[in-house]
């Protein structure tokens, strides 16, 4: 059985060591008091005096049933657990003198890693003599990043190590909406806002009397 790690970093009504606390609570009025006194004061209310700032000076404890602090705080820490992103790192690799058709093979794939919120490593191996290449492949990862600046941030600049020149990219925090979807949504406005415009009547033509040309027809 798993002990209950939340408990323990709380006291509860007489375990708490102060001679006097701060009392806080729904209601009530923040003071400072005898801890005997805050206890009763809980008792009163149908409640429990929980210490939460243990380090203050007093203490604060807060006056609250027990075991809805308890719920209160489990739940708070699994919506920060919910809300923690894990980043994964994501690598591309090029050669020195890699093609157009490879490069936006893989910066399709750079700009998919960093919308999902990976970071990127991308990195120029260099086979034996190509190494005499290396301020192309620099040239090359910098170009990544430039063509990436809408998805990510470069993190730490092209960094030549034995046969690899690595270069990090950071996705950004907030992604650039589409336009297409703005676009919708301030059509739907307007047409709301529109005031309905009826139709202006047509009046009949008149029915022509006049001599008829040969070749015309006049029933249509």
């Amino acid at each position: 059985m798993k002990k209950n790690n939340l408990k323990s970093q709380y006291r509860v009504n007489e375990q708490i060591r102060a001679h006097e606390v701060r009392i806080v609570g729904d209601g009530i009025e923040s003071q400072v008091l005898p801890t005997r006194d805050a206890i009763r004061m809980a008792e009163q209310n149908g409640v429990d005096l929980v210490e939460i700032s243990p380090n203050a000076e007093p203490p604060v404890c807060r006056l609250i049933d027990y075991s809805k602090f308890i719920y209160q705080q489990k739940k708070r820490q699994k919506e920060m657990k919910a809300k923690q992103v894990k980043v994964e790192v994501k690598e591309i690799r090029f050669g020195p003198q890699t093609d157009d058709h490879d490069y936006n093979f893989k910066l399709k794939h750079a700009m998919g890693f960093l919308s999902d919120g990976d970071k990127v490593k991308a990195y120029v191996f260099f086979r034996g003599r190509s190494i005499l290449f290396k301020e192309q492949g620099e040239v090359l990862l910098l170009r990544f990043a430039q063509d990436l600046e809408d998805y990510g941030k470069v993190e730490s600049m092209p960094v030549l190590e034995g046969k690899r020149m690595t270069m990090f990219i950071a996705p950004k925090k907030v992604m650039p909406k589409k336009e297409v979807i703005d676009d919708d949504d301030d059509f739907e406005a307007d047409e709301a806002e529109e005031p309905v415009r009826k139709k202006p009547q047509q009046k009949a033509p008149k029915e022509y009397t006049g001599p008829k040309v040969e070749g015309e027809n006049w029933d249509d």
